[in-house]
């Protein structure tokens, strides 16, 4: 990869924009990212608009209007669709939920997912499974990590009754990125829906959703992105729309006569909202996609992030008593890795040792092992202070 024209100089500047990475070396990005203050300042003007001239009126509806419109704009940006195609949520499981819940099921129909889903998906589909008679499966791509190809582990899995394929773009607990284009491509040939868990991928990944034909992209705003908590949204392809019905149904999602009466959907991502939102928080996330953009494009993004995952995986590789997942350099900010001795509970114990030592991590339970997430914010000295933490820790444990 080639280097990007930020210097060092300007990467420590550009940190400055975010506070809460002043007094830790943080390597949580998969679970919320840290705000920049510009997004903190953001929402918090914002509320102040709200009350000075009224939490409900027509000054503050026009407002209302106005941001919602601003947000769709800027994930539409990042996303590389038109701003209609998105749906405005809390987070990437209302989104799933929109898209999972939508479908018309019918008793006997499949459900396939990977064996790499976050627990609130595989939870929403087993309640489907078990109100609508629908079947679920699951397909091991976690032995795809460094081998196979999971494209054709999914064919094999796939039934004359499969409906919806779900996945992870970016698995959260491997960081293995899987290629959504080809598995779309599969699936609209077998006239399968395709539903992508976008937690990880979006704020990480460069994305053309267009191009990308995934039917449903949830994703979240607090992760990659460094936005509040409490924001994320719903790509519904456009060829699909009509498809899925709103679950969730509120005066956001419809049209009305003239007496105020609903008469019918929305013709656009709006269909599947609901009713009032915390709009400040809009405010916040918009801040936060512009902040990144100013730093660079999401290509030059990627890179530096994969440079940072690359230099941190090497340097685990030769400490002992320590096994990455990938045996080959990541193709993501996500970077997991096990202890091979056999202390009781390693991974916990570890990742509470880093905490203590400011050095943020977290557990992942399958596979059992640590990650540590990587940002193009991510500074070269502090990979080098989560090593030193790990090597303090085997050092001290070693049986």
């Amino acid at each position: 990869m080639t280097s990007i024209s930020a210097s060092p100089t300007k990467l420590l500047h550009h940190r400055q924009l975010f506070p809460g990475l002043a007094n830790k070396a943080y390597f949580n990005y998969g679970g919320q990212g840290p705000m920049p203050q510009t997004g903190l300042d953001a929402i918090s003007e914002a509320q102040a608009y709200i009350q000075q001239v009224g939490p409900f009126g027509t000054e503050v509806n026009s407002w209302i209007i106005q941001e919602t419109k601003a947000v769709r704009n800027a994930i539409g940006s990042e996303l590389s669709v038109p701003p209609e195609t998105i749906t405005l949520t809390e987070d990437v499981t209302v989104g799933c939920n929109i898209a999972m819940w939508g479908l018309e099921w019918q008793a006997g129909d499949h459900i396939l997912l990977s064996d790499c889903e976050h627990p609130g998906i595989i939870a929403t589909a087993q309640e489907i499974g078990r109100r609508f008679g629908v079947e679920l499966t699951t397909c091991p791509l976690m032995a795809t990590l460094n081998e196979g190809d999971p494209v054709e582990v999914i064919a094999q899995h796939l039934r004359p009754k499969t409906r919806l394929v779900i996945l992870s773009h970016v698995l959260w607990n491997t960081g293995q990125v899987l290629p959504i284009d080809k598995i779309a491509e599969l699936c609209i040939s077998k006239s399968v829906k395709l539903l992508i868990d976008a937690a990880q991928s979006v704020g990480l990944l460069p994305l053309n959703l267009t191009e990308l034909k995934a039917d449903f992209y949830a994703f979240t705003g607090h992760k990659w992105l460094c936005g509040p908590g409490g924001t994320g949204g719903l790509y519904v392809r456009p060829e699909v729309r009509e498809s899925l019905k709103p679950t969730f149904i509120g005066w956001r999602g419809v049209t009305l006569d003239s007496k105020g009466k609903p008469v019918d959907w929305q013709s656009d991502g709006q269909r599947y909202e609901v009713a009032t939102s915390n709009y400040p928080l809009y405010t916040g996330l918009r801040e936060a996609i512009a902040t990144h953009q100013q730093w660079g494009t999401p290509q030059e993004r990627i890179e530096q992030i994969c440079r940072n995952s690359e230099y941190l995986w090497r340097q685990l590789q030769v400490l002992a008593d320590i096994k990455c997942l990938r045996t080959s350099p990541p193709e993501s900010g996500l970077v997991s890795f096990q202890l091979t001795n056999q202390t009781p509970n390693p991974s916990r114990q570890l990742v509470m040792f880093l905490e203590s030592q400011k050095l943020l991590t977290r557990t992942i339970a399958d596979p059992d092992c640590v990650r540590a997430c990587v940002h193009y914010l991510t500074l070269e000295s502090e990979i080098d202070e989560l090593v030193e933490g790990i090597q303090r820790f085997v050092d001290t444990h070693r049986g």
